[in-house]
């Protein structure tokens, strides 16, 4: 910056600008709330079907979003501009100083053009008789203090000046439509986190010169900045795509087999890079465009470390699968790699994918701690479990769907594949307790009956149950309860098993076998079972705090309406009890101990879909179409709480004498009766919590009696769905 330029700098432009940003700000403040609340809200609320229920409701959503992302943006622009003309205001101020402090000491300041100036002592003609021989008054070492202070003052604006001019355009660029919601309190963040990436991403091109300190601190940058945008997408970009594939290529090689605290320093490194290049994938700018391109064309590249003996490392694949295992990457950026990916293992054919990745790729072992990340498609699935969107994209088509599920028998993927199709048919992100589950899209639901269509198969689909998917079985069959609930109950039953899915009577009809043989074979997994059985309560709660506090949502008698619902979780339980039975389960479990740790292990998740609504069930509009809980009784799912807090602390049964409820799988009868007395004591959480008088006795023999009714009902159901003992 020119001297002249911060003396006599007039900022009141700077300031106008800043001021209408400002207003700015404030405006779109206006309209995200707006966005949020009407537009939003009211589409959340609405009882869509049909092309509004999918194109309308994702447009308002991303059309809500937008707003929400323009005002972020608009704030840190805001807040920038600020910051720098502040900087900058109280830069020429110090200038200024300077100068009359040097004037006052006999010097002249000029600028000399070109970001150059001048600091020189002043002289009078009749010092030149001198006798000393000086010229002037001033010191030289005074004038050189004065140089060095103003050459810093002109380094500091000059920094503030350029950083923000680069931080801004950053910014504007990430996103090539629209706004981005990269948020900054002022100048200074924005540039350190610039200037952070950069740094990290000159250590990273040369990874030999790393040492474990090096890398330590590394991680702490990282770790404090993979979720920022301007960071990320500097850090991806300034490495380069095959920068980064190399630079995780020779981390691996060097630090293979650690140990201790070098294996943790590991781990930390391949997640905060997994993290940053997630963020990064986000980026719509020029750069980061010819990133994900140039990323793509290396997935046949061998990668191998530049000291390793061995001509063959590890394909382009095999590595970037391996740093997708954590974060949630860009849902376009995802389908690209995946149709990719998809096309490369199908060509293996179903059982030849493990010897496809493995075969000649086995000199390096690119994931710290469980596996190898040879397969590339389980790095892919975890990526997938955390972007629900794309998830859904990648089993859209049946024929990929059958196609991975089949290569389960042949792999090691069945576990990341679960929590994928998890993601996929739910809404909900892997580890994702914070988000509501939204409504259930028509494209969601075939999903999931394409995968009981494939777990019914009678030719080995009940098989898939044992290859690591069975608890992820689990956990779908218990987001959708509303869906196998009214498919259970028959055509016309949505007034009692009330639900928000866009096609609820998806299971009904001749596709009710497939959905009691997924239930069925689900049950022989420990883990399986207990998403089920949790489920089931869960949903059975809800049911009646809805039905019990708000009479006008069945147009008939209280009794009819727990008759129903008790009928329904006798029958549901009666599938899960009468698989365990027909298939001997017990000896597989151990007797009790695996299903009881499952049932201990999963309750903790299962107080999760409490929160985020995960059983589907949603009031009806007039009571204001919210999640159920949250509007009824003031307490969200209070009943459906208590339901999990018994399972999960094995609450003793009512003259039971080995005790807790669901701690027996010794016989039928001990399931039925737990299953009954869950119901029971649902039914009278929710009487007392809205006060509805009805005879305790009389319901609780009501409750019994259609619990016990579907219960043997359940038997029939699979009698007629498959060949039993």
């Amino acid at each position: 910056m020119d001297l002249d330029a911060l003396r006599f700098g007039n900022f009141s432009k700077l300031g106008e600008a800043v001021t209408d940003w400002e207003q700015m700000t404030k405006n779109l403040a206006t309209l995200k709330e707006d966005a949020e609340r009407n537009l939003k809200g009211k589409a959340d609320k609405a009882n869509w079907s049909g092309v509004n229920a999918t194109v309308t409701r994702e447009f308002v959503d991303k059309t809500a979003a937008e707003f929400a992302d323009a005002h972020t943006q608009a704030d840190s622009i805001t807040k920038i501009l600020s910051d720098t003309r502040g900087e900058l205001i109280s830069y020429r101020t110090q200038l200024n100083n300077a100068i009359k402090r040097a004037s006052d000491a006999n010097m002249t300041v000029t600028d000399t053009g070109d970001g150059t100036f001048a600091v020189t002592g002043n002289t009078r003609p009749d010092w030149a008789s001198d006798p000393s021989g000086n010229t002037g008054a001033t010191d030289q070492k005074k004038v050189e203090a004065y140089r060095n202070e103003i050459q810093g003052i002109l380094a500091k604006a000059t920094e503030s000046d350029n950083s923000a001019a680069k931080v801004l355009r950053l910014l504007v660029d990430q996103a090539k439509y629209g706004f981005n919601d990269a948020s900054y309190a002022d100048r200074d963040g924005a540039a350190k986190a610039v200037a952070a990436a950069e740094m990290l991403a000159k250590m990273a091109k040369n990874p030999d010169d790393m040492s474990l300190d090096d890398i330590a601190t590394f991680n702490r940058a990282m770790e404090q900045y993979h979720d920022d945008p301007l960071f990320a997408e500097r850090f991806a970009t300034r490495l380069g795509s095959k920068g980064a594939l190399q630079f995780w290529t020779e981390m691996t090689y060097a630090h293979a087999g650690a140990k201790g605290s070098e294996l943790k320093t590991m781990k930390d490194l391949q997640s905060n890079l997994s993290l940053t290049l997630a963020t990064a994938s986000f980026s719509d700018s020029d750069a980061m465009q010819g990133w994900k391109k140039d990323l793509l064309a290396e997935t046949t590249t061998n990668f191998r470390a530049a000291n390793s003996p061995n001509p063959v490392g590890a394909l382009g694949y095999q590595v970037i699968s391996s740093l997708m295992r954590d974060g949630q990457y860009d849902t376009e950026f995802l389908d690209d790699y995946r149709k990719n990916l998809f096309k490369t293992d199908k060509g293996a054919g179903d059982s030849n994918t493990d010897a496809r990745w493995v075969k000649g790729y086995d000199a390096l072992d690119l994931v710290f701690g469980d596996g190898n990340g040879r397969d590339p498609l389980e790095g892919l699935f975890d990526g997938l479990s955390h972007n629900p969107e794309a998830a859904e994209h990648a089993f859209e088509s049946k024929s990929d769907l059958d196609h991975m599920l089949a290569t389960t028998r042949y792999t090691d993927r069945g576990e990341s594949l679960g929590r994928a199709l998890e993601s996929a048919v739910t809404g909900v992100a892997n580890g994702d307790t914070s988000s509501s589950a939204p409504p259930h899209s028509a494209t969601q639901v075939q999903i999931m009956f394409n995968i009981m269509n494939a777990v019914a198969d009678p030719d080995g689909g009940a098989d898939l149950v044992t290859k690591g998917l069975g608890e992820s079985f689990g956990d779908m069959a218990a987001a959708y309860m509303p869906e196998i609930s009214q498919a259970l109950a028959g055509p016309d039953s949505k007034a009692v098993f009330l639900t928000n899915s866009e096609a609820a009577d998806a299971f009904q009809g001749k596709r009710l076998p497939d959905m009691l043989r997924f239930l069925s074979a689900t049950s022989a997994d420990p883990s399986g079972r207990a998403g089920i059985v949790y489920g089931e309560s869960i949903y059975t709660g809800s049911l009646l705090e809805s039905h019990l506090s708000d009479p006008s949502l069945f147009d008939g008698p209280r009794e009819q309406v727990l008759t129903d619902i008790g009928r329904n979780a006798g029958i549901i339980e009666g599938i899960v009890g009468h698989a365990v039975a027909d298939g001997k389960v017990q000896a597989a479990v151990s007797g009790e101990s695996d299903y009881n740790d499952a049932l201990k292990q999963k309750g903790d998740v299962a107080k999760t879909w409490v929160n985020i609504a995960f059983t589907g069930l949603k009031l009806p509009e007039h009571l204001g179409g919210e999640v159920m809980g949250s509007v009824v009784g003031g307490a969200a799912g209070a009943v459906a709480g208590g339901a999990v807090d018994r399972l999960l602390e094995n609450q003793q049964m009512h003259g039971a004498k080995d005790g807790g409820l669901y701690s027996s799988a010794k016989d039928l009868y001990s399931m039925r009766d737990s299953v009954n007395q869950q119901t029971q004591w649902s039914t009278d959480d929710a009487l007392a919590r809205h006060h509805v008088n009805l005879p305790k006795d009389g319901t609780d023999d009501l409750v019994r009696n259609a619990v016990n009714a579907g219960w043997d009902a359940s038997s029939e159901y699979l009698s007629n769905t498959k060949e039993r003992p």
